[in-house]
């Protein structure tokens, strides 16, 4: 990704799209980032994604518990709640809608709509 698209773009879902990789199961942070990043959605710092599952989580949205490390360090292991669940929904059941309007501000068709593999989710 270019410049503006992992950066301002990438901020702009970053919280949605943790959301929408943790709706598959609970998973730690770096995970999330792996991801993201093989998703196409770019290279996550740690520095900017923990603050925002660290927000998701004081908004009721995930919880996190501690997991003890067998070979390395332990790690934070981060769920959705009930609320985090119903949250991931309503955004995808909004997104596409919401990409259309974004693509008709700024003068793009989109022709063919992206989805994602199965596989991948």
């Amino acid at each position: 990704m270019d410049g503006v698209r992992s950066g301002e773009w990438q901020r702009g879902v970053l919280a949605t799209c943790a959301l929408a990789v943790l709706a598959d199961g609970e998973t730690h942070g770096y995970a999330i980032a792996q991801r993201l990043q093989a998703a196409g959605i770019g290279a996550v710092r740690g520095g900017a994604l923990y603050p925002v599952l660290n927000k998701l989580e004081q908004d009721g949205l995930l919880t996190s518990t501690w997991q003890e490390g067998t070979a390395g360090p332990g790690r934070k292991v981060f769920r959705l709640t009930a609320s985090g669940r119903e949250r991931t929904q309503q955004v995808r059941d909004g997104w596409p809608a919401f990409a259309a309007a974004v693509a008709g501000v700024l003068g793009v068709r989109l022709e063919t709509p992206v989805t994602v593999d199965e596989g991948e989710r």
